[in-house]
C-alpha cells in the first residue's frame, strides 16, 4: 500500500512545491488547503502530471473542530498517515507597538494552535499502524533568531519548535520521527517587502531561496534514509544564522 502523506498549506509556494516533491519520490498527497481550490487543485495536477496521486482535503487548520472532524473522517475513509508535513501559515507583519490584538491572535491561532489542531487527530492513528512514520513542520529562522516586525509570527514559530522536540521524544521509541525546518528567506508571496529589505543583506548567499530548496529538504527528511534524524531544527537559509 503506498504510504500517505498529508501536506498542510499545498496550494502554493513552499507547500505546492512539498507536495510536488513528495510525490515524485512515491508518497500519496494529501492536498489540503483552506479557501484556494483553484490552487490546491492546480497542485494536485502537478502531481498527477508528475505520475503521482492523490487528493484534496479542505480545513481551516485554526479551527479545531473542523481539523478533527475533516482528518479523522479522511483517516476513516483511506487510512492512516505516514507523514504529516505541517506547513500552512499566515503572516501579520507590523511593529509591536502598532500590533493589534487580532493580527497577534490571528498570527498565533493559525500558526501555533494548528500544530495542536492538525497532528492531534493523526498521531493516534499513525501509532496504531505500526509503521514508523514522519512528522515534519514548518517553521522559520524567525522562530530561532527574531525578526523586526514579527514578534507574533516568531512566538509562534518559536512555539512549534518546542513542540516539535517534545512530541518527538514522546513518539521515538514507535519509530516515528519529528523534525522541524526552518526556513529563512524563501521567494513566496509571504515574504513582505520591508522584511526583505532588512534581511537579504544580511545572507551571505545574497539571493532568496526557492521554494524547491525547502522541498529537498523535506523529501530527504520523509525518506527512509532519515530514518535515525528526530527532534532536529534544520534551516534552509543561505547562512543567514
Amino acid at each position: 500500500m503506498t504510504r500517505q502523506v498529508l501536506v498542510t498549506g499545498a496550494s502554493k509556494g513552499i507547500g505546492r512545491a512539498i507536495a510536488t516533491q513528495l510525490a515524485k519520490d512515491g508518497f500519496s498527497i494529501v492536498v489540503h488547503y483552506m479557501s484556494d481550490e483553484a490552487g490546491a487543485a492546480a497542485t494536485l495536477q502537478e502531481i498527477v502530471t508528475a505520475g503521482g496521486n492523490g487528493r484534496l482535503l479542505p480545513f481551516d487548520i485554526s479551527d479545531r473542530e473542523q481539523c478533527r472532524e475533516q482528518i479523522e473522517q479522511d483517516i476513516a475513509q483511506n487510512g492512516a498517515y505516514y507523514g504529516v508535513v505541517s506547513n500552512a501559515g499566515i503572516t501579520r507583519d507590523t511593529a509591536f507597538p502598532a500590533m493589534t490584538a487580532e493580527e497577534w491572535d490571528g498570527v498565533i491561532h493559525t500558526n501555533l494552535d494548528s500544530f495542536y489542531n492538525v497532528l492531534h487527530p493523526c498521531v493516534m492513528p499513525m501509532v496504531r499502524l505500526r509503521k514508523g512514520g514522519r512528522i515534519i513542520t514548518v517553521a522559520s529562522v524567525s522562530g530561532i533568531m527574531g525578526n523586526r516586525g514579527q514578534t507574533n509570527y516568531s512566538a509562534a514559530k518559536a512555539g512549534v519548535i518546542g513542540a516539535t522536540k517534545s512530541l518527538a521524544l514522546e513518539l521515538a521509541k514507535r519509530n516515528i520521527t519529528a523534525n522541524c525546518v526552518a526556513p529563512g528567506l524563501i521567494d513566496t508571496g509571504m515574504v513582505d517587502e520591508t522584511v526583505k529589505q532588512h534581511a537579504l543583506p544580511q545572507v551571505p548567499m545574497r539571493r532568496m531561496g526557492e521554494p524547491e530548496d525547502v522541498a529537498g529538504l523535506v523529501s530527504y527528511l520523509m525518506s527512509d534514509r532519515a530514518n535515525y534524524i528526530t527532534r532536529q531544527v534544520i534551516s534552509v537559509n543561505g547562512g543567514l544564522i
